[in-house]
């Protein structure tokens, strides 16, 4: 039987957390141990890992320093991926679907990017469909920024090259301000071209001790929009799932849920990286982004640290949805602007009309947005 996520906290709880030998992330930002054949033993050494990252992880409170908000510098050069240019190198492309500008003046002010925002997961080591968490190896989120003032209109968008891949190595997504961990930017700045021939598909390799090892395919789990928000002191990963209308067992067990949001940090590169979560290369940071940590450990994520291939960002849940990550500023409130909730299911509205225009199942729709035929791929699933 599939094991709930109470279980594997009771789970757990029983390790013997004194035998923990945590493991470095590998030259494929490998944080587990892909080499064990057994998937039992892996889950345990896995939660160790994390135990031990827990321990270490601040508190939102304690994660700012003096408690002053950070922030944003008033005039900073905007850094531009040659892969976000077109042949005339004007600035990056936006999609047929997506209309710039006709939300101008509308979009509240701590709303710092907003998108479409896809979830995966990926089998362990020879499992193509897994019959429960368990043998889930990793979870994963694609985000692809929209222009902060333009609304959705039908159809796929147009590959503008400035997708993001991030990776959640705790499997499970964190659904309450007890459970937080690291997340990391596997790919950013790339296309879809790039998402369908070094994510999607399934791999084969060879090893020295086990002979050939087969890598499942990315298997999708929902479709939505998400906002990263400001509120003041603190950063949200805000989002709203359009598919499947109905969240099932599978997208239940990943953590998600219909509306959800986390606090979102991201690590000072200059400080040791907690045990267990060291990536082989820190972020390539310009200097006007690392100075913005001054001596801080962790500071709010701002939308341009994911622009940087490693970025190391703690993932702290939300019980509470999306209300706080959605509250109205004082600036907003004087200007009259929309709320970021009224924003973000505007949003929604115009993802849910746009994904049905596309036609056909749940699966179908997504890898269509995502330039990928459905046939070649695992099919979203509600039920394991």
């Amino acid at each position: 039987m599939p094991m709930t996520r109470a279980a594997e906290k009771k789970a757990a709880a029983r390790s013997d957390d004194s035998k923990d030998e945590s493991k470095s992330a590998g030259s494929k930002h490998e944080i587990e141990d892909e080499k064990s054949s057994e998937p039992k033993r892996v889950k345990i050494e896995d939660d160790h890992v994390h135990q031990a990252i827990e321990d270490k992880i601040p508190s939102p409170t304690e994660a700012y320093g003096n408690g002053h908000a950070i922030l944003q510098p008033k005039s900073e050069p905007t850094i531009i991926k040659e892969e976000n240019r077109d042949i005339e190198g004007q600035d990056r492309k936006r999609g047929t679907a997506e209309k710039q500008g006709e939300r101008q003046g509308a979009v509240p002010s701590n709303i710092l990017e907003k998108g479409i925002i896809y979830f995966f997961f990926r089998g362990r080591v020879g499992i193509d469909e897994p019959s429960d968490i368990n043998e889930i190896k990793r979870s994963y989120m694609i985000l692809r920024p929209l222009d902060k003032d333009a609304r959705l209109s039908d159809g796929a968008l147009q590959d503008a090259a400035n997708i993001r891949l991030v990776a959640v190595p705790k499997k499970v997504l964190p659904r309450s301000g007890r459970e937080r961990w690291i997340a990391f930017v596997e790919k950013s700045g790339v296309s879809l071209e790039t998402i369908k021939n070094e994510f999607l598909p399934s791999s084969d390799y060879e090893t020295k001790t086990a002979g050939t090892r087969h890598n499942p395919a990315a298997t999708p789990a929902a479709e939505g929009i998400y906002a990263i928000t400001t509120t003041g002191r603190e950063s949200h990963l805000a989002y709203i799932i359009t598919l499947p209308s109905e969240l099932g067992e599978v997208q239940t067990e990943l953590g998600l849920r219909k509306r959800g949001s986390f606090i979102i940090s991201t690590r000072n590169p200059k400080y040791e990286a907690p045990r267990g979560v060291a990536l082989p290369k820190s972020p390539d940071y310009p200097k006007n982004v690392q100075e913005e940590f001054r001596a801080l450990r962790w500071m709010p994520s701002q939308p341009r640290h994911l622009d940087f291939v490693n970025t190391q960002f703690l993932l702290i849940g939300e019980s509470s949805g999306i209300a706080k990550a959605t509250e109205l500023q004082k600036e907003d409130e004087v200007e009259d602007r929309e709320t970021p909730r009224e924003e973000l299911e505007k949003l929604e509205d115009e993802d849910t009309h746009r994904m049905e225009a596309l036609k056909g199942n749940d699966s179908v729709a997504i890898f269509a947005d995502l330039g990928a035929f459905a046939k070649d791929y695992p099919k979203l699933e509600t039920t394991f």
